[in-house]
């Protein structure tokens, strides 16, 4: 099938996060049949438990979750087009502006690189400037990819590696200006050389650490002394810490956020959030899509919200987390195998510490498949795993981390892989 896909589909998936090569390349089951809960099943009716991306974090619930299925299902019988709008969508923007009431109104899509690239055009349309300042990754579009481009064109795609400009106007250069996150000086320099004319700054408000005191207060400073708009992209992070952003918890507030993913539990949904005042700019421009006003991603994220708020999903989520991470530390402890775990516990990752990690991390994909687990360096927790799923996951790393100790040791981990290195991926600019 992924054979086919090569000939038929250029790179082989839609999403360069779910190409095999980045997991095992050769021997990574690609497609699937089924999925429910936290396991899979693929094409030749293997079933595996998900404990790697899950979904690229937007199955937080976990995989065909019945309550929004059934949401769908309705909405589907009920006719998920027309020429005259859902109410859904105005229910959805009620409900997301009383979560944040630093809010005033909401503007809906279906992707979270798409919102994000409504959200700077919102952001521009506002301020009436270009320049763009951020950090982190925000997606495929040009105003985000003009970043890698450079004055000469031998230095494109320098920045964010894996990433190529290619296609990028040239005459968007120097539009974006990239900073690293907790570096509030690198900001304040942007902000010093195109204050006039810097119309936002965009970054998740958390990804991989948390903010240093004082970070994104003076972030927030910043803008509101140059009148740029902050964004926060919350596409990835949000409602795994609380029914909400992040930045709730935080107790700083953007003047946009935007979230996806999670928000319709895999269900197309995405919604850029913000101040009433910066939200009304979206009138003197022209944001439009037919795919935009259809009835199912709404639908989907009012029942993902709902169960959010009834079960308190996202303490569920970080207990989980919490234990996975105990089970990498456990498992290095055990074989003597050194490991970084980082992360935020419902996005928890960890490194291997040895020489050829990405040779040893491939090779511990394959031992854990051998095992039923779909399984690499990152976890994305959802509702749908259990403690005693996390157990059982503990005692298979502690198993496989002995091997890959012992490989290790005797300089044979490339012999035990049946395939090639998997690829890296892009570098996130952090």
């Amino acid at each position: 099938m992924y054979a086919k896909a090569l000939r038929l589909i250029p790179g082989g998936t839609q999403l360069l996060s779910k190409r095999p090569e980045m997991f095992l390349p050769g021997s990574w089951p690609n497609y699937y049949t089924h999925a429910k809960g936290a396991e899979i099943i693929d094409l030749d009716g293997n079933t595996y438990l998900d404990m790697s991306y899950c979904g690229v974090g937007a199955t937080v619930l976990g995989y065909a979750d019945d309550d929004v299925d059934m949401a769908v299902k309705t909405a589907i019988d009920s006719g998920s087009m027309s020429t005259l709008n859902c109410p859904e969508e105005v229910e959805l923007a009620e409900l997301l502006v009383q979560l944040h009431p630093w809010a005033g109104s909401a503007r809906f899509a279906r992707a979270g690189g798409e919102a994000l690239a409504v959200a700077v055009r919102i952001a521009r349309a506002h301020t009436g400037r270009q320049v763009i300042a951020f950090c982190g990754y925000h997606g495929w579009h040009d105003w985000y990819l003009s970043a890698n481009l450079a004055e000469d064109d031998a230095l494109d795609g320098h920045l964010l590696p894996g990433l190529s400009p290619s296609g990028v106007p040239r005459n968007l250069a120097g539009l974006t200006q990239p900073f690293h996150y907790n570096d509030f000086a690198a900001i304040k320099s942007i902000a010093d050389r195109y204050g006039t004319n810097l119309a936002a700054i965009v970054m998740e408000p958390v990804r991989g650490t948390m903010p240093v005191d004082g970070f994104l207060e003076n972030v927030r400073k910043l803008a509101d002394d140059t009148g740029a708009a902050l964004i926060f992209d919350e596409v990835t992070v949000g409602w795994r810490i609380n029914t909400g952003g992040i930045h709730l918890t935080l107790g700083v507030n953007p003047d946009i956020a935007v979230f996806a993913k999670a928000m319709g539990n895999g269900y197309p949904i995405s919604a850029v959030l913000g101040r009433a005042d910066v939200m009304s700019a979206a009138e003197n421009t022209f944001i439009s899509s037919t795919a935009w006003t259809e009835r199912v991603g709404p639908a989907a994220a009012l029942a993902t919200i709902g169960k959010f708020t009834d079960k308190n999903v996202s303490s569920h989520l970080m207990r989980l987390g919490e234990l996975v991470k105990l089970a990498w530390e456990q498992a290095s402890k055990s074989s003597g195998l050194g490991v970084k775990v980082a992360g935020l516990a419902p996005l928890a990752h960890f490194k291997f510490c040895c020489e050829d990690a990405q040779a040893v991390r491939t090779l511990f994909t394959q031992m854990m498949l051998d095992r039923g687990y779909l399984a690499r360096e990152s976890f994305y927790a959802m509702y749908a795993h259990t403690e005693a799923q996390i157990d059982a996951y503990t005692d298979a790393c502690c198993e496989v981390f002995k091997e890959l100790a012992n490989a290790v040791d005797s300089g044979t981990v490339k012999n035990k892989l049946r395939g090639p290195v998997a690829h890296t991926g892009f570098q996130r600019l952090t």
